[in-house]
């Protein structure tokens, strides 16, 4: 009974709202497809200290601490460039601190939902170093 007492969204509302979230949001099996590519389209960045991205961390990714994001370190890039945020996971909000961040500062940015526990989840590897 609990999922019918509400009724559903019509299904233009539903539809934006999903839209909304995609515009918004990947997932650590899109990333991972892309970035087996030679030009995955973003820049994927990992906005958790250097000492969590040293014990390990997407391939592929930058390390970027989400306190370090500025417009003058986002200067190295193309005002254009897309750019995919992820921190540990569900229960921390440093990709939405980051994502915010590049927001504020006119980038396009999209958060990696699950972070590094999520890419864990799905199987992936890490690397270190």
């Amino acid at each position: 009974m609990p999922v019918t007492l509400i009724p559903p969204a019509p299904s233009a509302e539903a539809a934006a709202h999903f839209a909304r979230r995609l515009a918004l949001e990947t997932d650590c099996a899109d990333v991972h497809q892309a970035m087996q590519e030679a030009a995955p389209g973003f820049v994927l960045l990992d906005v958790r200290g250097p000492g969590a991205f040293a014990r390990g961390h997407v391939p592929g990714a930058l390390s970027l601490p989400h306190r370090d994001i500025t417009a003058a370190r986002m200067a190295a890039w193309p005002e254009d460039t897309l750019f995919v945020v992820y921190c540990a996971g569900p229960h921390c909000n440093g990709a939405d601190r980051a994502a915010l961040a590049l927001a504020r500062l006119g980038r396009p940015v999209k958060l990696m939902l699950g972070g590094v526990t999520g890419w864990l989840d799905e199987g992936f590897a890490l690397s270190a170093g």
